[in-house]
Order: structure tokens, then C-alpha cells, then sequence
């Protein structure tokens, strides 16, 4: 029986025109963020179990790629639950790591510490247009850093490379989460109901009010509540400043302080931003992450139809692994997705110099191959693209294919003579 030549499920091969897209992209990223003094990192691909079902991945927790104990630790026979089959899994994200990579090295590191990593994920979820079971993420993120400098460094330098890359016309949603508390705790729910509220909330875009108003409804929500909560959004909809509405309404229960720092942040945006997206305050935005306890962010792309990356303000995570909370931020793009858009859009990798073939012929003398060599090499240092490579019998579809691939210019070597 043959062995199979496609990849797993929910996993792809990616072919070279794909990867030198993909090569550009990430030294765009990594250029564009080390302007902003981010440095980057790198965490193993497997963590432990407990560490990746600490309740702060959400949804994510049900998707880990599990990994069985090895050698004498794995007793089968004597198993009574999965703790005693499995000890690490396949990371699904990049935050989770990063936090255990801070907490390890805190002492070495920076305050604040501004993070850059780049690496695949893995999750067993049900691949569709841009979402594979393996996919690359890129996340930058501030430790240490309790202002809101955090958040707008990384709306801006995340803005910034999406700007270089090409994009225009995104939108930045922005929320926070003590808003979303501060409402669900206006409108009379209890503490314990609140994901089971945002949850339902977070498909505002899809179902409309009427159908978040059923969904609240059928969930078994007394209607005081939920028509309180909702006569919140129409409220804000209808107001000239939602920003301003929704925190008088809510200036009994919301914290000191949010207010003035969420409007700080998207004054401080606004001021420096260029004209190739927007940013607006988005009462509805949750993300999906139960650890974000602060702002939230999302990018909206019209040409993907949905969200290309996000994030936001987790302070309380460190403390899971040290017991003394360190204020912390992040943002994510979505790599696979940005990468997706480029392709489609029929993106092209812009080169500094020209691409050079040289073809030659078979049987070429020892000497006229050295004679290719230095000219090939001379080429190069003076930053153009040079392939060097045996002439194929069909000669006019391998230039044909090398045209394809962007070269530009062939030279041919014969054994007598040079051809042009």
C-alpha cells in the first residue's frame, strides 16, 4: 500500500511562491515592530497540560492536541483518568507560553518588557477558509507596563505594519472588558452569568438585537434584565458620543479611572494615526478569551469579512504562575489570514534587484563552469537574484516556468560561446 502523499487534515504544504510571501511578511513584522523596541522571543511548541488548561483559553482548551506520556510514565493499564495518560499538548496559542517564558525569566528581562514572537499553533478545530489545525501566529505584547502606553504602542505599531504590507481601510474595533462587566452588572445579571451573556452578545453581528434579545430570553433571563441591557446599545447608538453616554449611565459601578483612560487612547490614536484606517469604540466587541481583563481590540478587514487579529489587556495571568500580578498586554495579527489576502490580491514580493537565470548547457568544460560561477557571483554582490542551473532539453518551457517565478533576464552558456 502506498503511503499518502497529501498532509493531515487541517494542515498544508506551502509552495514556493507562498513561502517567499510569507519570508517577506515576516521580516516586514519583525523590522516594522523593532522600530517600536519589541524583541523577539521564542517558546517550545509543547507546554505543559496544566498549564494550557488553566482556564484562560476559553473555547481554545477544547482543541489541544494532547500528548501521551512517554516510556515508563505511561502505565495504561493502571490509568483512571486522562492526568494520568497525558503531561503536555501542542500549544494553541502564543500568550499562555509567553506568559510561563516571562515568569521564568523575569529577573532577566527588561521592565517593561516588550515581546515579539512569532511561531505555529495548533488546534484541532474544523478548517475553513484561512483557519487550518496548524497555523503561524504573530503576537507583540508589553509586561510590566500598568498605563494605557501599552495599548496605544501596540494599536500603532500594529496599525503601522499592516500599513506597510499594502492594507487599507481596516478598522480597529476597541472596547473594554469593565465596560461589558459595568453594563451586565447595570442591567441586574448576576456575576456568574456574564460569559453566558457575552457569549450570546458576541453575535450581535450576526443575529442583530432582536435575536441577542431571544437568545438572552430562551437562556431563562428575566426580560427586566434583558431589556435593560439592551436599551444600553440602542442608547448608545442613537447618542452623538456613545463613549460618553454609556460611562455617565454607568458612573456608579464603572472603576475610576476607564473612562479618562480608554478616551486617552483613542485621542492619543486618532492624533497619530495616518488616513489608511479607522478606529471606533465598539460596545459589542467580547473576544473570546476569558483572561482579558482591561481593553480590548480587534482588526477588521471588509476584503477578509471578518476579524484579522486582536487582542487586549490580561493583568491577572502572570499571577497564575507567580502569585503576584504583573500588568500585561498584547496584540495578535492574523498571520495565516494577512498572508491569504496578499495571495488572492496577487501580491508580489518587491525586489531591490533583478532576477537573473543562468542557464547552462550540458557538458560545459570544468573552466566555463568556474567562468559562471564568479559572473553569477559577481551579480549577487551587486544585489541582484541569480539562479544558476543545468539547460533543460526543453528549454522554452523551462524559461517559460522561470518566467513564472519572476525571473526576468536569462543568459545562456554554451561550451564555445556566451548567448544573450
Amino acid at each position: 500500500m502506498a503511503l499518502s502523499k497529501k498532509p493531515v487534515t487541517g494542515m498544508k504544504d506551502i509552495l514556493p511562491e507562498e513561502m517567499e510571501i510569507r519570508d517577506y511578511v515576516i521580516g516586514m513584522i519583525k523590522e516594522t515592530y523593532g522600530n517600536f523596541g519589541f524583541t523577539s522571543i521564542e517558546t517550545p511548541c509543547v507546554e505543559n497540560i496544566a498549564n494550557l488548561n488553566c482556564k484562560a483559553g476559553g473555547e481554545n482548551e477544547k482543541l489541544i492536541f494532547k500528548i501521551l506520556k512517554r516510556g515508563e510514565k505511561l502505565r495504561l493499564a493502571d490509568a483512571k483518568g486522562e492526568e494520568d495518560l497525558v503531561d503536555g499538548g501542542l500549544r494553541y496559542d502564543l500568550t499562555v507560553p509567553l506568559v510561563r517564558y516571562y515568569s521564568n525569566h523575569a529577573n532577566e528581562l527588561p521592565a517593561p518588557f516588550k515581546a515579539l514572537q512569532i511561531g505555529n499553533v495548533w488546534r484541532a478545530d474544523r478548517p475553513q477558509r484561512g483557519r487550518y489545525r496548524q497555523f503561524m501566529q504573530c503576537d507583540i505584547d508589553i509586561l510590566g507596563e500598568a498605563t494605557n502606553l501599552a495599548e496605544i504602542e501596540l494599536i500603532l505599531a500594529t496599525t503601522t505594519t499592516l500599513g506597510r504590507l499594502g492594507f487599507r481601510n481596516f478598522n480597529i474595533r476597541i472596547n473594554d472588558r469593565r465596560i461589558l462587566k459595568a453594563m451586565a452588572a447595570y442591567s441586574g445579571f448576576a456575576e456568574d452569568d456574564y460569559d453566558q451573556v457575552f457569549i450570546i452578545l458576541d453575535k450581535m453581528d450576526k443575529i442583530g438585537i432582536e435575536g441577542v434579545e431571544a437568545e438572552l430570553t430562551e437562556a431563562g433571563f428575566s426580560k427586566d434584565s434583558v431589556t435593560k441591557y439592551l436599551d444600553l446599545f440602542q442608547g448608545m447608538e442613537s447618542s452623538d458620543n456613545a463613549i460618553a453616554y454609556i460611562t455617565e449611565k454607568l458612573t456608579d459601578i464603572l472603576p475610576n479611572g476607564v473612562k479618562e483612560s480608554f478616551q486617552e487612547i483613542i485621542d492619543s490614536v486618532e492624533a497619530t494615526k495616518g488616513d489608511f484606517f479607522e478606529l471606533a469604540f465598539d460596545p459589542t466587541l467580547v473576544r473570546g478569551m476569558s483572561y482579558y481583563t482591561g481593553t480590548i481590540f480587534e482588526i477588521d478587514m471588509p476584503e477578509f469579512g471578518g476579524s484579522c487579529g486582536g487582542g487586549g489587556r490580561y493583568d491577572k495571568m502572570v499571577g497564575k504562575f507567580t502569585g503576584n500580578d504583573v500588568p500585561a498586554c498584547g496584540f495578535s495579527i492574523g498571520f495565516e489570514r494577512i498572508i491569504l489576502l496578499l495571495l488572492e490580491s496577487g501580491f508580489k514580493v518587491p525586489k531591490a534587484g533583478k532576477r537573473i537565470a543562468y542557464l547552462m548547457e550540458k557538458g560545459l568544460p570544468s573552466e566555463r563552469l568556474c567562468e559562471v560561477m564568479a559572473q553569477a557571483q559577481a551579480q549577487r554582490e551587486a544585489g541582484n537574484q541569480v539562479l544558476v542551473a543545468r539547460m533543460n532539453k526543453n528549454k522554452k518551457f523551462q524559461k517559460e516556468q522561470l518566467t513564472a517565478q519572476g525571473y526576468e533576464e536569462f543568459v545562456e552558456f554554451y561550451k564555445e560561446e556566451l548567448k544573450r
